[in-house]
């Protein structure tokens, strides 16, 4: 069906609202615009829907949440023998629409004969996938665009285990989903009838005091000695969730000293004082920087608005504050946990993605434990988790990604900023009691472990021709010859999506173990490596750097190089 098909469908058909039809008719001589809207349906990923919030087929709304819902309750109940009596759990951020999107979403499941407990106001999304697991439910459904900007909202869809769903079950769900032809033959129930049927479940205070004791009782088990509990701590949750179960933790760990950012602590789906509420761009920390000033803050934490990322702000050895990476505090990290755990062994697991950083992994292995390498994305760290609880002869340590995403225990199964800030904390406080601050450290680990540079370069391709351009820059990165013409040193080329490996001399293995994906990755003699990759949520190619060097400087130097050669090789 053409999309001007689509639009005048729309806004004939009896489903959709007057209100909602009135959206339409403004834009009704914006052949743009409707285009944009309805030139395809919101893809449904492995992880669930992303997109700008809208009526419209290419936007979220309650029509395209709804869809998605009937699609995930018939995959449950074909699925799961007692999906309608373990029920879903459904939590929701701060985003405009977030609640509305939650209630029509448990009320679909209603309409299915499914039990769904919905958390009666905000909650972290480490919350949800710690009650999934925690009530033993079927699966669970969280309402967020994680860090996109604010006129975006999301759909992410969870497993009976608390991690996000994985290829298999998306398969499932969009095959349920493309049989949905006729908007009425979603099931539907009244919430009032809902909650007389014993469907609709509120739940809330319960299940944060069982989250946050977890947690608590997890950081002190890793506890190393008698911290300095004096450290000065600055806390932004970026207008998002992270401000109660944040704050709960650190107080009950024994830290006093904390300060809240008091123009990013209300709640707010505008996100009225950054651009975009994302802990990566180093701008959302500036109100932080002058209160921390202010208070000669030992650190700086701050959280997305569903609270699964963190980003850090220390100060280097000139006393300025500086935003730490995800590869660097994922470093520390794994120092951390190597030097809190006792008996390290091959048993034990630290698990991270292919385009972090290798420099964790190395300390890892220097300490004897054991790497898993997962595609793009913490649902895969999730999955293995899983698989090692599982087979038992082996444990999960630690995991983590380049892009802020944290995780120690299994008792949650996403990334989870809470933990992360918790752990945070803990090890800056450890180091403050040796005099050194976590800048001092991470100097210490590139003496030891050898001097990476991390960056990552992200380039926006909006709509239709977007995407057509970033297949076409793909495509090009698959010409292998092109690339060891343009690049000096290549040891190998990875290519995710053929599953293969191509050396300079011609030579081709099918060698990668991982299930496919849009990713290449170009290894130089010395290990340090790019990768490039069209982002899963977002219009976006990125574009991955870790660059070795004698020192840093060095490191940085060749970065530079490399930089200005793949923008010449792409045309950028």
């Amino acid at each position: 069906m053409k999309f001007t098909e689509k639009y005048n469908n729309w806004v004939t058909n009896e489903y959709i609202s007057q209100q909602d039809k009135a959206e339409l008719i403004q834009i009704k001589d914006d052949h743009d615009e409707i285009k944009d809207r309805f030139y395809k349906d919101l893809e449904f990923g492995t992880g669930g829907l992303r997109g700008i919030i809208g009526i419209g087929t290419n936007r979220i709304n309650i029509y395209t949440v709804r869809k998605a819902t009937q699609g995930f309750a018939s995959h449950l109940l074909r699925t799961y023998k007692n999906a309608d009596i373990q029920g879903i759990t459904i939590a929701y951020d701060s985003r405009h629409y977030s609640d509305v999107f939650a209630k029509e979403a448990a009320l679909v499941l209603a309409g299915n004969g499914i039990k769904c407990y919905l958390f009666k106001s905000i909650r972290s999304t480490p919350e949800l996938s710690f009650a999934v697991k925690h009530m033993g439910c079927a699966g669970g459904i969280v309402i967020t665009a994680s860090h996109n900007p604010s006129e975006y909202n999301g759909y992410k869809v969870y497993n009976e285990y608390g991690g996000q769903i994985t290829l298999d079950h998306a398969i499932s769900i969009i095959s349920e989903i493309n049989k949905i032809i006729d908007w009425n033959s979603i099931k539907y129930l009244d919430e009032q009838q809902a909650i007389k049927e014993g469907l609709l479940e509120i739940i809330g205070v319960d299940v944060d005091e069982e989250y946050i004791s977890k947690v608590v009782n997890f950081i002190q088990s890793k506890r190393i000695g008698d911290q300095c509990k004096d450290l000065k701590i600055v806390y932004t949750p970026l207008h998002g969730t992270g401000l109660i179960p944040v704050t709960a933790c650190l107080e009950r760990l024994g830290y006093k000293d904390v300060h809240i950012v008091q123009s990013q602590a209300k709640a707010d789906g505008g996100f009225p004082t950054v651009k975009s509420p994302n802990p990566e761009e180093h701008d959302v920390f500036e109100e932080g920087i002058k209160l921390a000033h202010s208070l000669d803050a030992d650190i700086i934490l701050g959280t997305d608005p569903d609270c699964d990322r963190v980003g850090v702000v220390v100060k280097n050895d000139e006393g300025n504050y500086i935003v730490l990476s995800g590869n660097q505090v994922g470093a520390l990290l794994v120092k951390y946990m190597m030097n809190a755990t006792s008996d390290i062994s091959e048993k034990l697991v630290v698990i991270k993605t292919i385009v972090t950083s290798d420099l964790g992994a190395v300390i890892a292995k220097a300490h004897g434990a054991s790497i898993i390498n997962t595609l793009t994305g913490f649902k895969y760290i999730g999955e293995q988790i899983e698989l090692l609880e599982q087979e038992k002869s082996r444990e999960f340590l630690f995991g983590y990604e380049e892009s802020y995403g944290y995780l120690a225990g299994t008792f949650v199964r996403d990334k989870d900023a809470v933990i992360a800030c918790s752990l945070i904390v803990e090890m800056a406080s450890l180091y403050k009691k040796e005099g050194k601050s976590l800048y001092d450290a991470l100097q210490e680990i590139y003496i030891e472990y050898g001097f990476y540079f991390d960056a990552l370069d992200t380039f926006v391709f909006k709509g239709l021709d977007g995407q057509k351009q970033m297949k076409s820059i793909m495509g090009r990165c698959r010409k292998q010859g092109e690339l060891y013409s343009a690049f000096e040193n290549i040891r190998y080329v990875e290519d995710y999506m053929s599953k293969t490996t191509q050396y300079e001399n011609g030579e081709l293995k099918q060698n990668i173990q991982l299930p496919t994906t849009d990713v290449i990755k170009i290894i130089f003699g010395d290990n340090s490596w790019i990768a490039i990759r069209p982002s899963g949520t977002e219009p976006k190619l990125k574009v991955y750097y870790s660059i070795l060097g004698d020192s840093q400087a060095e490191a940085k130097n060749r970065f530079s190089l490399i930089k200005y050669q793949i923008s010449d090789f792409l045309n950028f």
